[in-house]
C-alpha cells in the first residue's frame, strides 16, 4: 500500500480523466462542469503530491523503473500549478472561439499525466510512454480550433515532425539497450564498459529527440509555426508546461546513467545551448507576430537553461531549474496581457496592435514594461536573477566562452524587447481594447507581475526550495 501512496497523484489523475470522459459523454452541455472539475483535479493532485512525496529523499518503485524524490515532486507541483493557471485564464478565450468543449480540459489532464510519468521515470521505456501520452494530447490541442486553417496546419506540422523525433529517440533507446542490456538508468550506469563510445551514438539520438521536444536549435523548426497557429491558450501551455517535464528528463537521462560519459555529451549540450541562445536572439528581431516572437524568444531561453546543464555540477542543475521556474512566471504574465488584447470578440496578436497602448491602458502597459524588461534580463527584475544564476554556475566551471556567448545574446535579445516597449509608449495610439476581463485573468497578471517586480526583495526563498536537489 505504501507503494500505491507514492503514485497516488498519477492514479488519481488517471481515474479523474476516465470519470470526466464518461461524464462529458452522458451529460449534455457539461463543458462548464468538466472544466471546473478539471481545475479541482489539478489542485487536489498538487496537494496529494505535496503531502505524499514532497518530504521523501529517494524511493524507487516497480523494479526501479519509477523514482520518487524531492526533484520529481517539486517539478510535478510546478507542472500542475502551471496547468491550473493556464486553464483558469483561458476560459473566456475558449468561449469566444466556441472551442469551450469537454475535450479541452481532458486533453490538458492527459498531457499532464504523461508529463508526471516522464518526471518520475527511471527507465527509457517508462520515459517514452510518458512522452507519447503527453505528445498525443498536444497534437490534438494544437489543432483544436478546427475552423482556422493555421491551427490545423500547426497540429499537422507538429505531428509529422514530432513523429520523426520520436523515431530518432527510439532508435537511440534501442542502441543504448543493445549495448548495455537494460533500459533502466541505474543498470545502464553500472554496465558502462568498453562499449562506451558506441553508447555515445545512442545518447546523441536520444538527445536529438529531447532537443526537439524543448525546441532547441537545430531542432526548433516546428516551434514558430505551431506557436502562431495554435489557439493562444494552447500556445501558453506549450511555452510553459511541457518544458518542465523535458528539463527533468534531460537531467535524469544525462546525470544518472551517463554521468561517467560527461566529457562526451557535454559538448553536445554546449552546442545546443550556444546555437539556441544566438539563433533565438537574432531570429526574433524581424518578427511581427507576438506569438512567433515568443517562439523564438523561448528558443533563446532554452539555450540559457541548457547552459546550466552543461556545467556538470549541482549548482548548474539548480540554476537551470530556477531559470525555468522564473521563465514560466514571466510567460504567464506575458500571455495574460496578450489575452487582454480583445476588441469586439476578436483577439489581436501582432506587435503593431500594441501601438500606443499606454495612452488607453496605462496599467496593462506598465505590466508589459515590467515583463519585457524582465525577459530582457534588466536588473533588479526576476529575469536578471535567472540569468545571473546561470552565468554564475557557468563561470564557476571556467566555461568562459559559453558565458560570453550568453551575455552577447542577451544584449541582442534586448533590442526586440525594447522595440516593443517603444511601440507601446511612443507610437500612435489605436482604438481602445475591451476592459471587462475575467477576475482570474486580472489575478494572474497582477500576481505574476508582482512576483517579477519584487523577486529581488527575497531571492533566497526560491534558492532554498531548489537547493535541496542534489543529483550528483
Amino acid at each position: 500500500m505504501e507503494n500505491l501512496n507514492l503514485v497516488l497523484p498519477e492514479i488519481f489523475i488517471s481515474l479523474s480523466i476516465m470519470f470526466l470522459l464518461v461524464l462529458g459523454v452522458f451529460k449534455k452541455d457539461s463543458s462548464k462542469i468538466v472544466f471546473n472539475i478539471s481545475l479541482l483535479v489539478l489542485l487536489i493532485t498538487a496537494i496529494i503530491t505535496l503531502n505524499e512525496t514532497f518530504s521523501i529523499d529517494r524511493v524507487t518503485l516497480f523494479n526501479n523503473s519509477i523514482i520518487i524524490d524531492y526533484m520529481s515532486s517539486l517539478m510535478k507541483i510546478i507542472t500542475l500549478l502551471g496547468a491550473f493557471l493556464v486553464l483558469v485564464i483561458s476560459s473566456n478565450y475558449l468561449k469566444t472561439f466556441k472551442i469551450y468543449k469537454i475535450e479541452y480540459p481532458i486533453l490538458i489532464l492527459s498531457s499532464i499525466l504523461g508529463m508526471m510519468v516522464m518526471i518520475s521515470s527511471n527507465d527509457l521505456m517508462v520515459f517514452y510512454m510518458g512522452l507519447e501520452l503527453q505528445s498525443l494530447a498536444l497534437y490534438v490541442l494544437a489543432t483544436f480550433n478546427r475552423d482556422q486553417l493555421k491551427s490545423s496546419e500547426a497540429g499537422l506540422k507538429y505531428f509529422v515532425l514530432s513523429a520523426l523525433s520520436s523515431g530518432l529517440l527510439l532508435y537511440g533507446c534501442s542502441l543504448i539497450y543493445g549495448f548495455s542490456g537494460s533500459t533502466n538508468f541505474n543498470v545502464i550506469a553500472n554496465q558502462l564498459n568498453s562499449d562506451e563510445y558506441v553508447l555515445t551514438f545512442g545518447i546523441v539520438f536520444v538527445l536529438v529527440g529531447l532537443a526537439f521536444k524543448i525546441s532547441a536549435v537545430p531542432f526548433h523548426m516546428w516551434a514558430p509555426d505551431v506557436y502562431e497557429g495554435s489557439p493562444t491558450s494552447v500556445t501558453l501551455f506549450f511555452t510553459m508546461v511541457p518544458k518542465i517535464a523535458a528539463l527533468t528528463v534531460f537531467i535524469r537521462f544525462l546525470y544518472v546513467p551517463f554521468l561517467n560519459l560527461f566529457d562526451q555529451w557535454q559538448m553536445i549540450i554546449i552546442f545546443l545551448s550556444i546555437a539556441s541562445m544566438l539563433f533565438g536572439a537574432i531570429a526574433a528581431i524581424g518578427q511581427t507576430n507576438i506569438k512567433r516572437l515568443v517562439a523564438y524568444s523561448s528558443i533563446g531561453h532554452i539555450g540559457y537553461t541548457l547552459a546550466g546543464l552543461a556545467t556538470g555540477s549541482n549548482e548548474g542543475i539548480q540554476s537551470s531549474i530556477i531559470y525555468i521556474s522564473i521563465y514560466i512566471v514571466m510567460n504567464l504574465a506575458l500571455f495574460s496581457c496578450l489575452l487582454m488584447l480583445k476588441r469586439n470578440d476578436q483577439y489581436y496578436e501582432d506587435i503593431e496592435d500594441l501601438s500606443g497602448l499606454s495612452k488607453n491602458h496605462p496599467l496593462l502597459s506598465l505590466s508589459l514594461l515590467v515583463i519585457l524588461f524582465s525577459l530582457a534580463g534588466i536588473p533588479p527584475l526576476a529575469g536578471f536573477f535567472a540569468k545571473f544564476y546561470i552565468f554564475k554556475a557557468v563561470i564557476e566551471q571556467s566555461m568562459y566562452f559559453l558565458a560570453i556567448v550568453g551575455l552577447l545574446s542577451t544584449v541582442i535579445a534586448a533590442f526586440y524587447y525594447l522595440r516593443i516597449i517603444k511601440i507601446i509608449y511612443f507610437d500612435k495610439e489605436k482604438e481602445k481594447y475591451d476592459e471587462d476581463h475575467s477576475p482570474w485573468l486580472k489575478f494572474s497578471l497582477t500576481l505574476s507581475t508582482i512576483l517579477i517586480l519584487l523577486y529581488f526583495i527575497s531571492p533566497s526563498q526560491l534558492i532554498d526550495v531548489v537547493s535541496r536537489i542534489n543529483i550528483i
